[in-house]
């Protein structure tokens, strides 16, 4: 039989799996992997390197097929249809806004978040230590109260602040919760805070010039992974307005933003690949007990400080995890 007539014997959604993988002697198992965010080789790295630790090889015993949204929140849908016409054994996403529409797409397919905000309060577990559906995996954070943590360092680092910005995508179901915090904080230091939506990337450079209209004096970025796509242009937004910022990820103060606080991306994508090892051998996610962070990060980037003429503490360095310079 001729190779192009056996490829179309093969037909439907299996014929999109490589054929050297399933050419391999014993199960070759699927993983889907499904970001709301653009791509990023290191946070795929990590989980792919947690999977090797594991055992499993690319090509022999796993594949691994990407979708990316690139931060358009309505992709969604189609590419999580796309992965379930694929018949995946797990698919692996990133926070609760992917989590949310992957839930209306299937209750039945084994799903790993990696960044969920807080599953519980969302409605994907009925409780961390006993999931209880189809969803399990680790949370982007403790809850939603990081976001306020954030807060209370804008004013430690700038402590003449007074007016603090918050940048926002509607479309994320989890800003309600987070703006809450970052107000609860604010209130408490006697701060005003307002939020400016950008729901596509071309609305962040109305939104910078309305916030400035404002008389923004600090910045606040809401965990999106619009905004996370857009983490070069949101940290020269800010830099070219000397405003100064703090961010969930790391990520924007290596692209020239001033400050983040959050848990390491890296190692929670890392962490993920023992569940999908577990659900592969066949334990079930309702019976996965969720995951907190345990690693997180303070970084700084003194550069960018200098260039807005701020003056930081060296108390305050000494606590960093990383400051570049």
């Amino acid at each position: 039989m001729k190779r192009r007539q056996f490829i179309t014997l093969l037909g439907g959604a299996a014929a999109a799996w490589p054929l050297a993988a399933r050419a391999q002697d014993g199960k070759v198992w699927r993983i889907g992997f499904l970001r709301y965010a653009a791509p990023n080789v290191t946070h795929l790295e990590a989980f792919r390197r947690g999977l090797r630790d594991l055992g499993y090889v690319e090509g022999r015993n796993i594949i691994i097929k990407e979708r990316y949204a690139s931060g358009v929140y309505d992709r969604l849908p189609a590419l999580i249809a796309e992965l379930i016409a694929l018949k995946p054994d797990v698919i692996v996403v990133d926070g609760t806004a992917t989590a949310k529409v992957v839930q209306a797409a299937t209750k039945s397919v084994p799903i790993v978040f990696t960044l969920a905000a807080d599953p519980v309060v969302d409605g994907l577990a009925a409780s961390m230590s006993r999931p209880g559906g189809n969803f399990t995996g680790l949370t982007f954070s403790v809850g939603y109260e990081l976001a306020g943590k954030r807060v209370d360092l804008l004013k430690e680092v700038v402590p003449s602040v007074s007016r603090v910005a918050v940048l926002a995508n509607p479309a994320n179901p989890t800003n309600a919760a987070y703006l809450a915090s970052e107000r609860n904080s604010s209130r408490t230091l006697g701060l005003q805070i307002e939020a400016f939506e950008a729901p596509v990337a071309n609305d962040l450079s109305n939104a910078f010039s309305t916030m400035m209209k404002w008389r923004a004096d600090g910045l606040i970025t809401l965990n999106d992974a619009l905004f996370f796509s857009q983490r070069n242009r949101i940290s020269e937004l800010a830099a070219t307005r000397r405003i100064p910022a703090v961010y969930p990820e790391s990520e924007f103060v290596r692209a020239g933003g001033l400050m983040a606080y959050g848990p390491s991306l890296s190692d929670l994508f890392q962490r993920a690949a023992s569940y999908v090892d577990r659900i592969l051998k066949g334990a079930r996610p309702a019976d996965l007990p969720i995951e907190q962070p345990t690693k997180f990060e303070l970084v700084f980037n003194l550069k960018t400080a200098k260039s807005m003429g701020l003056k930081i503490p060296e108390s305050f360095l000494i606590r960093t995890d990383e400051v570049i310079e």
